[in-house]
């Protein structure tokens, strides 16, 4: 309010100046264009002026003096005020702030509790499932531990006997030729083919004389099998396996030595034809056997077979111009199905014949049963006549026994009691001398 009265005071004080000053200098001109105006007045005029403009200052000054003083004033209260009114502000606001914190501590607790026991169970329950994770983790790593050993020790020992095992199929020719006889009966057995039946295994040839028959190295003659193509014709399979030198070529780490062991595989499957050539063990087989004019070599390894062939491809004929037939696995697989479809029939055509006896012993069993029938319904017929003339004797009338024992009834005969006789009602029954 101080502040609005000193500003309005202010500006009137400078209206009327700025009125006088413009009312003077009206003055000064017109008086100065009527030329009546004399020096003296324009200082007397000029001196008022002055005057008035010092007296406004002066006005001014005092003016600007009481505005400081009642802005000073005026700044004091509102400090006052500002002090009282943050004062209370500052009550108001702490027990504002003291009652919204316990509210909002017993809110928090009430809310907490809500949020923070679940997630405690969670986590409790989490704990739970990790310590049981944690034992069946260890417990698992302790199983694997063992088998992982276990692992190593049977991969330590099959390594080592598949060593073993190599160093003696290598070296070891009777290993050798186990295994290629135990690949050819294999072979035989998947046909259906029975030892004994279809075919024989390990049987020693023999002369005409009977005498053990012998190779030019000792060694008796003694083919792996003699297949039965059917009941008459045979066929001589010998088993040769060579893998030494094919291995070395397997194995082999420069050009030279593949070249140099592969010869000696070729040397080696020449050396096994030319062997089974020499023995012809088709010439040993005895009439009423028609033997055949071959002998086939099983080499039950295919890939030693087919090396050796891509290196000599005319090794399978010159073989043949030998009577020598050099098979595979599957060559030979092929041949034993032939052999086991030929089985087959012979044994339809035995059954057959079986039935085409069966037959024919069936015809004459019933042509003797419709026979002795014929002759059993003849005694038949005879037996009833036999036993009608017999009933005949006993009806009660005319010349029967039951008449004549009436008539003994009645000359004083008695009948039995357990076995008596039918009533014979005739009054007329008479009784002749």
């Amino acid at each position: 309010m101080v502040i609005t009265i000193t500003i309005s005071f202010l500006l009137g004080l400078v209206v009327g100046f700025v009125v006088m000053l413009l009312i003077c200098l009206r003055q000064k001109l017109r008086y100065a264009e009527q030329g009546q105006v004399s020096g003296a007045r324009i200082q007397i005029l000029e001196a008022q002026i002055l005057a008035d403009r010092k007296h406004f200052e002066e006005v001014r000054a005092l003016a600007e003096e009481n505005h400081r003083k009642a802005m000073e004033a005026q700044d004091e209260r509102f400090k006052e005020s500002l002090a009282r009114v943050t004062s209370e502000m500052k009550t108001a606001t702490d027990e504002m702030l003291k009652q919204r914190q316990q509210e909002f501590s017993q809110s928090s607790t009430q809310n907490l509790g809500q949020i923070v026991t679940p997630l405690k169970e969670t986590i409790e329950a989490m704990r739970k499932t990790m310590d049981d994770s944690n034992i069946r983790h260890t417990a698992l790593s302790s199983s694997m531990k063992e088998q992982i050993e276990l692992l190593m020790k049977q991969s330590e020992a099959a390594r080592t006997s598949a060593e073993e095992l190599a160093r003696a199929f290598k070296h070891g020719r009777k290993v050798q030729g186990d295994w290629g006889e135990t690949v050819l009966c294999e072979l035989l057995d998947s046909q259906g083919l029975k030892c004994g039946l279809h075919y024989d295994t390990q049987i020693t040839m023999r002369g005409e004389d009977g005498h053990v028959l012998k190779s030019e190295e000792g060694n008796m003659m003694r083919p792996d099998v003699i297949l039965h193509l059917d009941s008459q014709r045979e066929v001589i399979i010998d088993s040769k396996v060579s893998l030494t030198a094919f291995m070395d070529y397997v194995n082999a780490e420069t050009e030279d030595d593949r070249q140099h062991h592969l010869k000696a595989h070729v040397d080696s499957l020449q050396r096994h034809i030319k062997g089974l050539a020499d023995k012809d063990y088709s010439s040993y087989i005895r009439p009423p056997k028609v033997r055949m004019d071959y002998v086939i070599m099983f080499v039950p390894h295919s890939g030693a077979l087919w090396t050796a062939l891509n290196a000599q491809p005319d090794m399978w004929r010159r073989a043949m111009e030998r009577n020598v037939f050099i098979a595979d696995e599957q060559t030979l697989f092929a041949a034993l199905r032939i052999v086991s479809l030929t089985w087959t029939q012979i044994a339809q055509t035995e059954n057959h014949e079986k039935v085409y006896a069966l037959a024919n012993e069936m015809l004459d069993r019933v042509g003797q049963f419709m026979k002795k029938y014929q002759l059993l319904g003849k005694a038949l017929e005879n037996a009833q006549k036999a036993f009608e003339d017999g009933e005949k004797k006993l009806q009660p009338s005319g010349q029967s026994i039951l008449q004549t024992c009436a008539k003994l009834q009645k000359l004083g005969a008695k009948q039995s009691t357990t076995n008596p006789l039918p009533l014979i009602n005739d009054d007329n029954l008479a009784i002749t001398d």
